[in-house]
């Protein structure tokens, strides 16, 4: 298994770093993961094929809004997302701020426990600052 992830570390173009390798230098930094934190890598979402552009769910199965950006606190954190409700071709659309951490993923979709078109709507409109 612990090939298995070398191999798509490589393919990956990720620096693969094992706990037994050299150690630190001062003054340098390592960069890429070690082999355990592929695990992380591996059971996590892709924000590209999993996250952004897709539909968001409430637990009845009624879309009630789409995934638009995603924003990364300065904790370097996945922290919020920012959800897209209504509209068409971008005419009446409001965009609302999320945190991640109430989403759910189940049968392959993004759960919104609760939420409803009606809800999304009525929660302060989110414009990023200029």
């Amino acid at each position: 298994m612990k090939n298995h992830w070398l191999a798509a570390a490589a393919l990956a173009g990720l620096a693969v770093v094992s706990p037994g390798s050299a150690q630190p230098v001062a003054g340098t930094t390592t960069i890429g993961v070690v082999a355990e934190e592929l695990q992380q890598v591996y059971s996590g979402w892709s924000v590209k094929k999993q996250i952004l552009g897709q539909p968001v769910y409430n637990d009845t199965g009624e879309k009630v809004g789409k995934v638009d950006d995603l924003v990364i606190a300065p904790d370097k954190k996945v922290s919020y997302a920012i959800v897209g409700a209504g509209g068409f071709l971008g005419i009446g659309r409001h965009d609302v701020v999320i945190p991640v951490n109430q989403f759910k993923r189940e049968n392959g979709k993004l759960v919104l426990p609760g939420a409803t078109k009606e809800a999304i709507k009525a929660m302060p409109q989110f414009e990023w600052a200029k």
